[in-house]
Parts: structure tokens; sequence; C-alpha cells
């Protein structure tokens, strides 16, 4: 009997040993979600551009003509939303359409993870986060009016990821990526980023030092708006939609700062592309310098504007008009 009990002991032993092995190799729950999100945005930008071949892009205005939504808004939400709830049932995931609850088609959902990703190292700070932590904020066509229009450079699907109210991850899909190089080019690429660890999938680059180039709103302008952008002395202005796309003009060296003097912008828009701002070391906040939160319960509208750089954010800051923050209210 007492072999019997030693035998069953070193079995409950080996048990519990592989089982502690299998978890110490299991990806942390943020580089899991992180690669989930990866998978889902590739779906969705393949989405965006089936829905613009179509050429039935089933669009419907909101607000008015600059806040249209279309079919591929519609499709894609219901794709990443549902794929991420499917696979994190305790994240909060928060889309910027209002649709109604209905059943989502199979060929929506998306399980797939990144490999690539899942073999990454999650920063210590994260290693232990739960899903119940995590909110995820999701845009799932920025830059909609730009895509109606055929400005398909504009159009990004943003997916970001916070905890404790940082935007910590971040996945940006451009379906569009490269449409302008014929037929033969690979469309569409995703970014992604991690604080602590990094951001992939793009080249980082900056403008040349002396050279101060402002990318800001293409079709949502004002007063504010543009005294902001000449208190910093531009060079040049870039005027383009989507704010994920202004996030990649500045990782990619084509713009030195992003300035939106006005409301407009919600969480959804800035949670994704600060995350892999942050991660290159820039920094995103409001025209007052202070930063945005993404908690699940936070208001959606980003009322006091938007001003992000990748690098010298403090001289950008300390341009913006008196009459400027006196217009816009400090959150």
């Amino acid at each position: 009997m007492d072999c019997f009990t030693d035998v069953l002991v070193c079995l409950s032993e080996v048990c519990l040993s592989v089982s502690a092995g299998v978890m110490a190799n299991r990806p942390a729950v943020l580089m899991q979600l992180v690669a989930s999100a990866y998978a889902v945005a590739e779906k969705a930008g393949t989405i965006v551009q089936k829905v613009l071949q179509s050429g039935e892009l089933g669009i419907v205005e909101k607000s008015g003509a600059n806040d249209l939504q279309t079919l591929a808004d519609r499709l894609v939400q219901k794709s990443i939303c549902a794929s991420l709830s499917k696979s994190f049932p305790k994240v909060t995931i928060i889309g910027e359409e209002e649709l109604p609850a209905e059943a989502v088609e199979e060929d929506l959902i998306e399980n797939g993870q990144s490999s690539l990703i899942l073999q990454k190292s999650c920063p210590d700070q994260y290693a232990s986060l739960k899903e119940e932590e995590l909110v995820v904020w999701v845009d799932p066509l920025d830059g909609t009016k730009e895509y109606t229009e055929g400005l398909l450079d504009h159009v990004t699907v943003l997916i970001g990821i916070a905890y404790g109210g940082t935007a910590i991850a971040g996945v940006i899909n451009q379906p569009f990526y490269n449409y302008q190089m014929g037929a033969g080019a690979s469309l569409g690429r995703t970014l992604w980023g991690v604080l602590g660890l990094g951001a992939f999938g793009f080249q980082l680059q900056e403008v040349p030092d002396g050279k101060r180039i402002i990318t800001t709103t293409r079709s949502h302008s004002n007063k504010l708006v543009i005294d902001a952008v000449q208190a910093m002395e531009p060079h040049d202005v870039i005027r383009v939609g989507g704010a994920g796309n202004k996030i990649i003009q500045l990782v990619e060296g084509k713009a030195s700062a992003y300035v939106f003097a006005s409301p407009g912008c919600k969480k959804w828009d800035t949670c994704a592309p600060e995350a892999i701002l942050h991660a290159v070391g820039g920094k995103l906040t409001d025209m007052h310098g202070n930063a945005y939160t993404y908690d699940a319960n936070v208001k959606h509208m980003n009322s006091a504007g938007v001003l992000a750089a990748l690098r010298n954010h403090e001289y950008y800051l300390s341009r913006v008009p008196q009459a400027v923050l006196q217009a816009l209210p400090s959150n």
C-alpha cells in the first residue's frame, strides 16, 4: 500500500510539474490578445478591400456629411468585436459604431493569432495581467470619409489595448498600403506595438533636424486648429484624414507633429496610435499636455484636442496659443 501511495504521489508531482511548465511556456494574456488583434486586423483589412471592390459602400450619415458610416465600418466592427469576445470573453471591448445586438456570421470570425507576436517576451510589468483588467478600443474604419472619396492611403483599422487607463498596446492595419504602386504591388500592412517592447511593421524614421512639418485635419478644421498650427511656425503643413494615418506619418518621418486643437477625436481614434507612438519614444497628449485615459467608463470624446510628436513634444506644447488653451476644456 505504501508503494502504491508513493507512486500516486510521484505521479501527482509529475502532473503538477508538467502543468507548471505549460503555464510558464504559455504566452502572457496581453501578448495573446495582441497576437489575436493582429490576425483580426488583417482580416478586417481584407473586408475593407472587398467592400470597396464590390462598389456597394452602403454609406449612411451619422451626425452629418463629415461623419459617415459604411458597410465596411459595420462589418469590420462586428468581425473585430465578435472575434476578440469569443477568444477573450472577460475583456471589455468598446467599438465606435452603435450596432444592434445580433448574431455574427461565422465567416466574420477570426480565430487565428500571429505566431511572431506570441514568440515575443511580454514586458515584465504586463506579464501577469488578467483579461478582466484590459480594455480594447476599436475604430473599425478610421478615415471613413476619405474611404468614400478614394483617398485610400488615409484609411486604417485601429485596435487599441489599455490597462489602468493607459494605452499599452496597439494594432493598426492599413488595408490599402501600396495601392498607388499598381496591380502587382503587395497590398496592405499591419503595424503593432507594446509599451516596453517596441513597435513593429514599419521603418522608424524622423523628420530632418530643424524641419517642422505639421500634420492636421483635412475635413474638420476651424479657427482654433488654424491658429494652433500657425503658432508652431511650420515649414510645411500636411492635411490628411485619419488619426491612425497621422501617427504613422510621425513614426515614418513624414511629419514632426500632429496638431488638432478641437474636440472631435475619440478614444478609439487615439488608443492604438498612442500606444505605438509611445512604444518608440513619442508622446501624445491633449493640447494642455495632459494624458488621455482609456478606462472603460471614461468619456469617449477627446474634448481638449490632440497634440502628438515623435520628438520634442515639449516644444510644440510651448507654442500652443493661450487663446486656444482657454477655448478647450482641460480634461
